[in-house]
């Protein structure tokens, strides 16, 4: 029986701004022990036994970043297939691309076991366990979830009504007497968003409930592009045949309207990580109720959340608070609005506010790059650039820049010329000049990049050559 692996990573995670934003989401927050919630996800599903590869459906701005993450983790051995979609369209176009995939590469009788990678599972025991149960319901025909025992009346997920192992509904998030109603029933599972099924039961379900979902998958497979020049296998789907999708959650398109759907339910110390309440629950709490992370020094501070990153945060006469720091922005709301930071997120997309998008700090394929300060007419920024890395050949209509070497060595197109630089080293590219930028050492490539001009926002930029095919 071939088993595939599926991660589900997409999505803004805007409840968890400002850690979480557009270019580096929710999967990448870390832990207290400096483990990503995609780390957890990569290490889970690849102990699953007996599988195939592992599938990865995501972003295609995010590749690389996930790619880095998954090889921290140590583990080579399994092949990696990276589905990469040019925009999100939600879970069920995601999972039809996967199904499409799955059933051209190892057959129509082939399972699928998908899950996000922004959940926690404490109990890997339970969860393997919950799998290896799964996947024989699914070898039965079955589409199958995974419902979660309530640990308590919860408002913010939603719930599967259950006679066994036969799921009689799925259920929105109700208010707080329902869901006291629910626990109290025992028959009541949170929907924990992971499933599994063999393709070709899924493609049926998706033919019979949403022809279109399953109609823009096979188009933006086989539209797209194949390759493989990183050692892992890129699938990117074409962007209009994938965009033509309607935007709809694999629930809403096929579990809530499909008949004799199997749930298995499990006990896996499960966690969403909806909110920074759920981030909170994975610190310990001191003498106070806090749970801190970071360069913190509480006075008279109770029941608080606070995470910081490098500068201090000093609190004192305070409780009840969820405080997060980041290099470029702070929130500060009471615990019992933390879900509503999706409001505050929201009104800063509506705004045009650059810190939903972008951390002051961006991961790029070649390495990073760091805003350092912003002024009138001007922009200077710390590049990294890894060993072997390389920017693509580009152009700027707007600004000039200067690049001065700070360590490292670095092979960089001027227009018509080639040059080698080191430390202390520099050079001047005129706006509208062709340039290049390559780290031919063996240790990271560190530059301060002063950018001039009228215009000094990320799009401007023409690429004519890219090794990370983003022209």
């Amino acid at each position: 029986m071939v088993v595939v692996p599926v991660i589900l990573s997409g999505g803004a995670g805007s409840r968890l701004w400002p850690v979480s934003r557009d270019t580096y989401p929710k999967p990448f927050i870390k832990d207290a022990d400096g483990i990503s919630l995609i780390q957890h996800a990569f290490r889970r599903m690849t102990a699953i036994a007996e599988s195939a590869e592992l599938l990865t459906v995501t972003n295609r701005e995010l590749l690389f970043v996930t790619e880095e993450e998954y090889a921290a983790c140590g583990k080579g051995g399994l092949k990696r297939t990276y589905l990469l979609e040019p925009a999100g369209r939600d879970t069920a176009p995601a999972i039809a691309a996967a199904t499409v995939h799955v059933k051209e590469s190892h057959g129509p009788d082939a399972i699928l076991c998908v899950a996000p990678a922004d959940h926690m599972v404490s109990d890997m025991a339970g969860f393997l366990a919950a799998i290896e149960r799964g996947v024989a319901r699914a070898g039965e025909g079955k589409l199958v979830t995974f419902g979660i025992r309530p640990a308590r009346p919860e408002t913010g997920f939603g719930y599967i009504e259950a006679r066994g192992e036969h799921v009689l509904r799925f259920i929105e998030k109700p208010d707080l007497e329902t869901a006291e109603r629910y626990v109290a029933a025992g028959n009541f599972y949170w929907n924990s968003g992971m499933f599994c099924f063999q393709a070709a039961t899924m493609e049926a379900a998706l033919t019979a409930y949403c022809p279109q979902v399953l109609e823009a998958a096979q188009a933006a497979l086989a539209k797209g592009t194949r390759m493989q020049p990183h050692g892992f296998a890129e699938l990117h789907l074409d962007p209009t045949s994938f965009e033509a999708a309607p935007k709809i959650s694999i629930d809403y398109a096929v579990m809530e309207r499909a008949e004799g759907i199997a749930v298995v339910p499990c006990d896996i110390g499960w966690s969403d990580i909806g909110s920074w309440n759920a981030m909170a629950d994975l610190v310990a709490p001191d003498k106070d109720g806090n749970r801190i992370l970071g360069n913190i020094v509480a006075l008279d501070t109770r029941t608080s959340y606070i995470r910081g990153s490098e500068r201090l945060i000093a609190t004192m006469g305070v409780e009840d608070l969820v405080i997060v720091d980041s290099p470029d922005a702070l929130l500060v709301t009471r615990r019992e609005r933390a879900q509503d930071t999706k409001q505050l997120y929201d009104a800063l997309k509506l705004c045009g506010r650059e810190e939903a998008r972008l951390h002051r700090t961006v991961h790029r394929p070649w390495g990073s790059y760091t805003v350092l300060e912003t002024g009138y007419r001007f922009k200077i920024k710390r590049l990294e650039v890894k060993r072997g890395g390389r920017l693509s050949l580009q152009l700027h209509h707007h600004r000039a820049e200067h690049w001065v070497v700070v360590s490292g060595t670095a092979r960089i197109v001027n227009g018509d010329e080639e040059l080698i630089l080191t430390t202390n080293q520099s050079t001047y590219i005129p706006c509208g000049a062709k340039h290049r930028l390559e780290n031919v050492g063996i240790l990271p490539l560190v530059l301060i990049e002063v950018q001039s001009g009228d215009y000094l926002g990320e799009d401007d930029i023409v690429r004519f050559d890219d090794a990370y095919h983003r022209s």
